[in-house]
């Protein structure tokens, strides 16, 4: 399965040109794509990076990458992250690894975003993986009702549960904040679902991303698969 992941991203490494302005992932996968481009960097590619996590950061600096920040500079060229799921209109459930916020500040910064994984990351319909909701921990008892009150306007349901750290205590992401995981099945409408979630005031952010992915590459037993997302008439 590492070997998949690592193709992958060396895959999505051939997309990466001199002069560039990346987006770096966080996550296993992601993980692979840093100490690829590490190499590169070392054998002369000139690129400047922004990290989706403290534990990216970490990845980059010690292999090399350059790094900046979206306050140094205004666009991305590309970013290439990881996903828990993709479906095939190329719409996300991230955040697994805790870093959805920062992920998709960067991806929405980007002027295309390629996601990399092994093919088991891909599916029918989103859902399956716990659906992760960043969220302020004052009011998380309102915050909670208003999250299932929107799962009940888009025809989901599900257990929630505060996410825990491995040592016991909840878990915290880059940014102080908690992430309430979700287990919905199966999302029939993502967007709608995404929007209704946007909307409540504790929430910070969700895993759900619609629209910002450019392509997939995803790595199989039969070698690698390139998926681009088809752009709507009149696109």
């Amino acid at each position: 399965m590492d070997q998949l992941k690592r193709q992958a991203a060396a895959r999505a490494l051939e997309e990466v040109q001199d002069g560039m302005q990346l987006g770096l992932g966080t996550g296993s996968t992601a993980k692979h794509f840093v100490e690829l481009l590490g190499e590169r960097v070392r054998a002369g590619l000139k690129v400047i990076g922004v990290p989706t996590s403290e534990v990216t950061r970490a990845d980059a600096e010690r292999c090399g990458v350059p790094l900046t920040t979206l306050d140094e500079i205004d666009r991305l060229d590309l970013t290439v992250d990881g996903a828990d799921e993709i479906d095939p209109a190329l719409n996300l459930i991230k955040g697994g690894g805790g870093a959805l916020l920062r992920e998709k500040i960067v991806a929405a910064a980007s002027d295309r975003m390629i996601v990399i994984a092994d093919d088991t990351k891909w599916v029918a319909t989103l859902g399956r993986f716990p659906l992760p909701v960043e969220v302020i921990p004052f009011g998380l008892g309102a915050t909670r009702r208003a999250i299932e009150k929107a799962f009940a306007s888009c025809g989901v349901s599900g257990q929630m549960a505060v996410r825990k750290a491995k040592d016991g205590h909840v878990f915290v992401t880059d940014g102080g904040h908690w992430i309430v995981d979700a287990q919905l099945g199966r999302i029939e409408d993502p967007a709608r679902l995404a929007e209704a979630l946007s909307a409540i005031p504790g929430v910070v952010e969700h895993g759900l991303f619609i629209g910002l992915v450019s392509s997939a590459v995803l790595a199989g037993g039969d070698g690698i698969r390139v998926v681009e997302r088809r752009k709507p008439k009149g696109d």
